[in-house]
């Protein structure tokens, strides 16, 4: 009868409306212990609990005061399946950072607990990263083409940063004001479609860096002026020769040798010369990029024997750049191969990286002495090229006798190469181990060729060097 009269007290409403969820709880470790001063990297950890119902996860956010200031500066909630996170706290302020710490529980109703744990914690201020762009240089020129290839991969990116405090966990780039882009890298290519349109003229990179408690660099800013070549002309002759320097029995004048190399390279437009030390003495030794892009091949000539290395090894990533986008490359000079090594004994291995080992495709290098002339010519190991002779009557005197000495040799060589030209001395040479070295080289590539010679055009006969000039046009595809 009891039961009958307890069912009959039960509504409808009863039996069908089940019990209301309750919301989760959440603690938090005493530890670090609430008002501690911290660096901004802080380990805590939490746990919560559901009596009628289980935890899927956590929420959590933090308030930071600037000390300074007063500012207030509130975060957003994260969810977490953690228990226990490293937080980096924001700590810009110099003066100090007050940080409330809140964490709460998620049930699974997905009802959050209404009273958060909270912390409240004080933390020290970081020092900003330290960043520096390399590469490109600001203010600097490139050239830019539309795709990329096996040898123009872009614009080259390079930068390094530093954080007395903590460490650099990554970096952001953009370009002309577009989106930043995340790496970790601190060397990379820039395509070319990253820039905006016309490719040509002045653009602007921009970098940041990012150390482990969230502080970011000031951001680095360079400009980067762009040049598409047109390669509308054939060949630029640039004049390093100091004529002044020449031995005295063949000596000439700045002039004459610029007719010279003119005739011979069939140059007609004295705007397609360039001496490098006019503009040298001017503050701006090389062509602008504006200039240069509008030739397909440079021959560079520095035949003067140097007292210290000559300039075109200071140059190597400006032909780079030229060579990237398949600007050709002439090559002949006294010493010209050891100026890319000055302080390094000859005989003499290039790095890989190097430019006379990359783009030149020369592994190893020697040099014949100073003591008294030898060099006689160089007989010609390539279809379609001559013999050449030195002309004795432009090297009289000691160490001379009418033969070169100091004459750059090619110990080896990588790949997609053609020796041009072997050594030649007289019969009865102090330096016999010379005899048959390679002392002029082809390289011929999917993108620029190179033409190396070991010693200097202008001390040939002038009709061997008026030939040998026409045959590196031949084989260049410039006839």
């Amino acid at each position: 009868m009891a039961i009958i009269m307890m069912l009959e007290m039960c509504t409808d409403n009863d039996l069908t409306t089940p019990a209301s969820n309750l919301p989760p709880e959440t603690e938090i470790a005493n530890i670090p212990i609430d008002g501690d001063t911290l660096f901004a990297l802080v380990d805590l950890s939490w746990d919560g609990g559901d009596q009628d119902g289980y935890i899927l996860g956590y929420e959590w956010k933090y308030t930071t005061t600037l000390l300074s200031s007063g500012e207030v500066i509130d975060h957003e909630w994260i969810f977490t399946e953690e228990t226990s996170l490293t937080i980096s706290f924001n700590s810009s302020d110099t003066v100090g950072n007050e940080q409330v710490f809140q964490v709460r529980a998620i049930d699974n109703f997905k009802v959050s607990d209404p009273d958060p744990a909270v912390k409240t914690l004080f933390t020290l201020p970081t020092i900003e990263p330290e960043l520096h762009i390399i590469h490109p240089r600001d203010s600097s020129y490139y050239f830019i083409q539309e795709n990329v290839t096996d040898w123009y991969y872009g614009i080259p990116l390079v930068f390094s940063a530093s954080d007395d405090d903590g460490e650099i966990v990554s970096f952001e780039w953009s370009v002309d004001g577009g989106v930043f882009n995340e790496t970790t890298d601190t060397t990379l290519f820039i395509l070319p479609s990253a820039f905006s349109q016309p490719l040509e003229g002045s653009h602007e990179i921009r970098v940041i860096a990012y150390d482990n408690t969230n502080i970011a660099s000031t951001v680095r800013v360079h400009q980067v002026n762009l040049v598409q070549p047109t390669f509308e002309k054939d060949i630029l002759i640039i004049d390093e020769t100091l004529e002044s320097a020449l031995p005295a029995s063949g000596r000439i004048s700045d002039a004459k040798m610029d007719s010279l190399y003119a005739a011979n390279f069939r140059v007609t437009d004295p705007d397609d010369q360039w001496d490098y030390e006019y503009h040298y003495l001017r503050g701006d030794p090389l062509p602008p990029l504006s200039k240069l892009g509008q030739y397909k091949m440079v021959v560079w000539h520095a035949d003067n024997q140097p007292n210290g290395p000559h300039f075109l090894g200071n140059h190597s990533e400006y032909f780079r750049n030229y060579m990237n986008v398949g600007g050709d490359f002439v090559m002949s000079g006294w010493r010209v191969l050891k100026s890319f090594a000055w302080g390094i004994p000859f005989p003499a291995t290039f790095p890989d990286t190097s430019f006379t080992a990359e783009y030149l495709h020369i592994i190893e290098a020697d040099e014949t002495p100073v003591f008294l002339g030898d060099f006689m010519g160089a007989n010609a190991a390539y279809p379609g090229f001559s013999d050449v002779e030195i002309d004795p009557d432009k090297l009289q005197g000691n160490p001379y006798v009418g033969k070169l000495v100091r004459v750059n040799t090619i110990r080896s060589a990588a790949g997609f190469t053609d020796i041009l030209f072997r050594y030649v001395g007289p019969q009865d040479s102090y330096i016999r181990e010379y005899a048959d070295a390679t002392v002029g080289l082809l390289y011929t590539g999917t993108t620029f060729n190179a033409v190396v010679l070991g010693f200097p055009m202008y001390f040939l006969y002038d009709e061997d060097a008026n030939q040998l000039a026409d045959e590196i046009l031949e084989v260049l595809g410039y006839n």
